[in-house]
């Protein structure tokens, strides 16, 4: 399993997968209005999450262009099954019923996690 991204590798991560491949100075002006950092520290983030297999570099170019290795849903998926882990202790229950009352939950939400609901119980049938 790869390693989990930090708050600013998911920044990084979300331009990616907003704008697809990008060089690092197109990421580094993607971010610059929500969180103004230096074009080298974007470059060394980028270089990090390289190392710990985040994204591709693709070094055919002159300027080296940069690519989510996974799609956000993969992410988002390592994402809450580590947290169900180490805060919940395993317990997705735990986690929906802790999600739906810390933030009133609209009607669309509620119908969709119903939905959802259904389907992980029509699964294990």
């Amino acid at each position: 399993m790869r390693k989990r991204p930090t708050e600013g590798e998911l920044a990084i991560l979300r331009v990616l997968w907003r704008r697809g491949p990008s060089t690092v100075r197109e990421v580094h002006e993607a971010l610059s209005p929500d969180k103004p950092t230096g074009y080298t520290t974007t470059l060394k983030l980028l270089q990090i999450m390289g190392d710990k297999g985040l994204v591709h570099r693709d070094e055919t170019r002159r300027a080296h262009v940069y690519e989510a290795r996974e799609a956000p849903e993969t992410t988002q998926a390592q994402l809450v099954h580590d947290l169900v882990d180490r805060v919940f202790a395993g317990s997705s229950a735990r986690l929906v019923m802790h999600a739906i009352s810390g933030k009133r939950a609209s009607k669309k939400e509620l119908a969709e996690i119903r939905r959802a609901l259904d389907e992980a119980e029509g699964r294990k049938r």
